[in-house]
């Protein structure tokens, strides 16, 4: 039994567009590999400050399309005006809610910047939505979220949500990238309907496992029992681990057999692919499709 044949609730389009990402692209077998580029918008351009062309979307497509991924993340714009060349060729997840930096703020909310509208006249596989789960602006994203629920179903297709733990809130029970907060933007997103979720790993310190709320406050985890603490979390949600910011071979290859073996469904790695040299770009993407398939037949 394939794992899309355990989700029973999804409907036929979502089912549709999943198996397409799941098994005739990327690793295949299941999992997921996504290339994200949304970063232009939600940090500016200092994330493409190399000493190659990774400004340029078209080196994010090539590498999506010739390293095997199975799909590219990205806003409206980049969509609109870069995939054409690439149409059929690799699966687009459409950001449709964004914001800048810019303004700092312990009360984010992302407004909408394209619609799963958008994503069916595009030919989207899925959509992807940034949820700041304990942010004081949550009553309005919550909202938000629900009319992106509602249409997603009415046209089949996906939604990933980018579950972000953010506000004063959060800070004061041991931070954005605590067990406590992870394990809650986990449930919240399985809770609200999305299909997928993505979570940064959790990282937990002696100072701010003492800041969680019990019992977390107690539980001191390895790395794989809070991967695994989390995905369990997420229920029947398929859970997507984020890179984060650029680190070594070593650091990004031991992230990522970790979430695996804990059993994330797949990995949405950016900066750490596209911050490379062309070949070396090439070379860790099979490193990591090879290790995917590996731990996943295994």
């Amino acid at each position: 039994m394939s794992k899309l044949d355990e989700l029973h609730h999804l409907n036929l389009g979502k089912r549709v567009r999943l198996h397409r990402m799941m098994y005739e692209h990327g690793p295949g077998n299941g999992t997921l590999l996504i290339l994200p580029i949304d970063q232009g918008m939600e940090h500016g351009p200092v994330d493409f400050f190399t000493d190659h062309d990774c400004l340029n979307p078209e080196y994010q497509f090539k590498l999506a399309v010739e390293g095997g991924y199975s799909g590219i993340a990205l806003h409206l714009g980049l969509a609109e005006k870069y995939a054409p060349k690439y149409a059929g060729k690799i699966p687009i997840v459409l950001k449709i809610n964004g914001k800048t930096r810019i303004p700092p703020s312990n009360q984010p909310v992302s407004p909408m910047t394209g619609s799963v509208e958008d994503a069916v006249r595009i030919g989207a596989d899925a959509v992807g939505y940034t949820l700041y789960v304990g942010s004081p602006n949550q009553h309005t994203d919550f909202t938000q979220f629900r009319k992106v629920k509602e249409d997603a179903e009415r046209y089949g297709i996906p939604i990933i949500v980018w579950a972000y733990p953010r506000g004063e809130s959060v800070d004061a029970k041991g931070g954005r990238d605590s067990l406590f907060a992870i394990d809650y933007a986990a449930r919240v997103a399985d809770e609200l309907g999305a299909d997928v979720v993505k979570l940064n790993v959790p990282l937990t310190s002696a100072k701010s496992r003492a800041q969680q709320r019990p019992p977390y406050d107690k539980l001191n985890l390895n790395a794989e029992e809070l991967v695994a603490k989390v995905v369990k979390s997420a229920g029947k949600t398929l859970v997507l681990f984020s890179g984060g910011g650029m680190a070594t071979d070593e650091e990004v290859i031991e992230r990522a057999r970790i979430c695996m073996e804990q059993g994330a469904t797949g990995l949405i790695f950016g900066r750490n692919m596209w911050q490379r040299d062309w070949e070396d770009a090439l070379k860790m993407t099979k490193t990591l499709k090879d290790m995917i398939l590996k731990v996943k037949v295994s």
